[in-house]
């Protein structure tokens, strides 16, 4: 009789396991349906088909698993934050740069050619006055040698006509007195006879005004000469300095041109480098699609459908551990 006891009590405390079992194996089923949970599926088909202990040892191992899952994923979760956000700093960043660098190239380039034009232009202009001072002073030497040749000539006629004078009144006035007297003596009709003193006068008064033309082609030729020279003078004067001022403009233009050109060159290779390093990070972004963007389910879901998870295996335990401390 003691032995048909222990016979039936064992069938009741297996059939009592096999309830519990059932029991979770139904709650681990009902929540993978709502959760559309291939893990607590699979977990429900293993306690229905596993002894009582395999199936606590089964459910505690996947616990365990889920947990761990947990946390590497909240780890990933973390760095993938960390990540993104300090690649995101860095691409806004250097984007910032880039664009910074690239406006500073094309200002750059802009001075570079207005300084370059400025250059040609004071050149030409320089040029031009070399030229124009060359053909004045030319101008100036023919113009010069035309006024002296004039002048020595002027100088030369009056001078002939002044001793032609002298010497025509000389003549005259020798003649005059010795011509008058024997008219008056020989032949005292003829007194009032003028032809000689007609001729005389008109004579010398022909002579006077070509040697008054002589002087004042002379002296105009003299003035004109004066105020060409003057001309001349503050022409080249002013030429010259203007050539000069231009000259220096050029010089400081160009250093300054040398200048902007290294400061170009520079820019440039800070660009180049900038670039590099945006592309750099770009690079690195892709590489972090995959592992932190391109996923199908949101992570705060996934949280919490592994929290749900674990929630369930949790309850299909508890009641097992009741079952197994006999308290049901």
């Amino acid at each position: 009789q003691g032995s048909k006891g222990a016979v039936s009590f064992l069938q009741v405390n297996r059939g009592s396991m096999r309830h519990a079992i059932s029991k979770a194996a139904k709650l681990l089923q009902q929540r993978a349906f709502a959760l559309h949970s291939k893990t607590l599926l699979e977990a429900a088909s293993a306690a229905a088909a596993n002894p009582f202990v395999k199936v606590i040892e089964m459910i505690e191992s996947l616990l365990e698993k889920l947990k761990a899952e947990a946390a590497s994923e909240a780890t990933h979760k973390a760095w993938c934050d960390k990540e993104l956000n300090a690649n995101k700093l860095k691409r806004n960043k250097k984007t910032a740069e880039v664009n910074k660098l690239q406006a500073e190239v094309e200002g750059l380039d802009a001075s570079i050619a207005e300084m370059g034009a400025t250059i040609q232009k004071l050149s030409q202009e320089q040029a031009d006055l070399t030229t124009a001072m060359r053909e004045a002073t030319e101008l100036r030497q023919k113009e010069k040698a035309e006024n002296e040749e004039t002048i020595a000539d002027a100088s030369s006629g009056a001078e002939a006509v002044k001793q032609a004078l002298v010497i025509l009144k000389e003549f005259y006035s020798s003649q005059a007195a010795p011509a008058a007297l024997i008219q008056r003596k020989q032949v005292p009709e003829m007194e009032a006879y003028k032809g000689m003193q007609r001729e005389n006068g008109g004579v010398i008064g022909m002579l006077e005004v070509i040697e008054s033309d002589f002087a004042r082609l002379k002296a105009e030729t003299e003035t004109s000469e004066a105020q060409a020279q003057s001309e001349y003078d503050h022409f080249m004067e002013v030429s010259t300095a203007t050539k000069k001022a231009k000259h220096e403009e050029e010089f400081k233009l160009k250093l300054d041109k040398d200048q902007t050109e290294f400061e170009r060159e520079q820019t440039e290779k800070d660009l180049r480098s900038t670039e590099a390093e945006l592309a750099k990070a770009n690079d690195y972004f892709e590489q972090l699609k995959p592992a932190c963007l391109e996923v199908h389910v949101n992570w705060e879901e996934r949280v919490a459908k592994r929290q749900e998870e674990i929630e369930a295996l949790k309850e299909a335990w508890a009641i097992l551990d009741r079952k197994s401390k006999g308290q049901e």
